[in-house]
């Protein structure tokens, strides 16, 4: 089962290629993502990395953690999934008010 990979930490330079090639040396990598700002274009900083063996996804995160890419030390581990969140605040007066 493919195991998804959370990597912080990441250089403004950093890419989707160079990203997976730096994965790729511990096995398959399925998917590499780059999140990028949507006003800006530039990175957020830190990624994602879709790794189709388990085993070699764990070797990776041990391997990987604390190393340097582009200049950054990484911060790698299993990526967590994403929890339920309150809705967020509606400026224009159409959903629910908050309450101060």
């Amino acid at each position: 089962m493919a195991k998804k990979l959370y990597v912080g930490n990441l250089s403004y330079g950093t890419t989707n290629d160079s990203l997976k090639a730096a994965f790729a040396s511990f096995g398959a990598v399925e998917e590499a993502t780059v999140l990028q700002d949507k006003m800006t274009g530039r990175s957020r900083g830190f990624g994602f990395v879709t790794m189709t063996n388990d085993d070699e996804a764990m070797k990776a995160i041990d391997s990987m953690n604390g190393t340097e890419l582009d200049g950054r030390k990484l911060t790698v581990n299993e990526a967590k999934p994403l929890s339920d969140r309150p809705p967020r605040r509606d400026f224009n007066n159409r959903g629910p008010r908050m309450s101060y």
